[in-house]
């Protein structure tokens, strides 16, 4: 596997440099063998943009995210006041985040604990940047292949950012159609709230096999997620169903990153 050049917050500080953002990797990014591929992904992409970045490495710690839907405010407050106080420490002024949930909980929860960021999640700012040129992409590489988009929860209802992701998948070209159920209508892929982290509750039927069947109906080739838990969910359900042939479950970082060729 090719070498990534990925700059690491301490080592900049230390050279008494400063990034224009952080990238916050969060714990799938970081550890989740899958979503590793997204993290590589965006991180080319900013590379091949010329983005000024860093980010924390050893030194980023989960947002708390988890622990706190799960209903443990204090271990959220915990790991909250550790990361508010390093970023904080290097002075961060702007984080981009590849996980809704941490942009979530960085965005709308950290700031009453001390920690106040201008956050973006990273399908926001891709779309800055393939609007300012810096990311020039080819129409034609799709080949009407057709695409749908899943909606995120913490994204999408908690956070109202429908059109970024849309308007970045317009530019990669394919044949885009809605699922069903979408944008504020959309159906969560059963992870959120700290659900992944338990056993399932009484019923006839799993969420994520619920809109797997609707991903299934919409006849897509690729269903383009923009969430960690939102692509182990949905792996998870078109594995279910059997359709790993007909169905591909790819992130927008890596369908930009295929379609520049990085």
């Amino acid at each position: 596997m090719n070498q990534i050049h990925v700059p690491v917050m301490a080592e900049l500080a230390a050279a008494g440099k400063s990034p224009d953002i952080l990238y916050w990797v969060g714990c799938a990014g970081a550890f989740d063998e899958r979503y590793k591929k997204v993290s590589r992904s965006f991180a080319k992409l900013l590379n091949h943009a010329g983005v000024n970045y860093a980010v924390l490495g050893k030194e980023e710690s989960c947002t708390g995210d988890a622990a706190k839907r799960a209903g443990n405010e204090m271990l959220f407050q915990m790991q909250a006041l550790n990361n508010i106080e390093i970023l904080n420490g290097y002075g961060i002024k702007k984080i981009v985040c590849t996980c809704p949930h941490c942009f979530n909980t960085l965005k709308n929860e950290y700031p009453e604990l001390g920690g106040n960021y201008e956050v973006l999640h990273y399908t926001t700012y891709l779309e800055e940047l393939i609007d300012q040129g810096k990311l020039k992409l080819d129409k034609s590489l799709l080949n009407d292949k057709r695409i749908t988009y899943h909606d995120p929860c913490y994204l999408g209802r908690a956070n109202s950012i429908y059109d970024a992701p849309r308007n970045v998948l317009g530019k990669l070209g394919g044949n885009f159609s809605e699922l069903k159920r979408h944008k504020s209508k959309a159906l969560c892929c059963g992870a959120g709230g700290a659900q992944m982290f338990k056993e399932a509750e009484k019923g006839n039927k799993e969420v994520y096999a619920e809109r797997t069947d609707e991903i299934i109906e919409s006849k897509a080739e690729i269903v383009a997620t923009a969430c960690p838990f939102c692509m182990v969910m949905l792996t998870d359900g078109i594995k279910f169903r059997d359709q790993q042939q007909k169905i591909k479950n790819l992130d927008l970082a890596e369908l930009l990153a295929e379609n520049l060729g990085i």
